[in-house]
């Protein structure tokens, strides 16, 4: 069966994914969407990042040596969504150069 993803490709489109999940960045997931399913992007928002943060253990130690730190809840958002973004930016850099 053709990947119907991919058929979208052919046709010109540039299929974004709706999520950020530092879990699915670790386990590589990510980057087989993009190997795999021709995915060339993806969206971020507060929402998005908030399911992210609070479900599953990804974010865990990040949060704990923020916490130990001293860092403010606001400076450890801060702090999870920059490494995400930064992440993900250096995965997508090939498809962009």
């Amino acid at each position: 069966m053709t990947n119907p993803l991919l058929q979208l490709k052919e046709l010109g489109q540039s299929v974004w994914y709706d999520n950020i999940d530092r879990s699915q960045l670790a386990s590589g997931q990510f980057q087989r969407m993009l190997d795999e399913d021709g995915v060339v992007g993806v969206t971020a928002n507060p929402t998005i990042f908030e399911k992210s943060i609070s479900s599953g253990h990804a974010y865990d130690e990040q949060i704990d040596r923020l916490i130990r730190e001293g860092k403010s809840t606001n400076e450890i958002y801060e702090a999870l969504i920059i490494t995400d973004i930064q992440t993900v930016a250096d995965i997508l850099r090939p498809i962009y150069e």
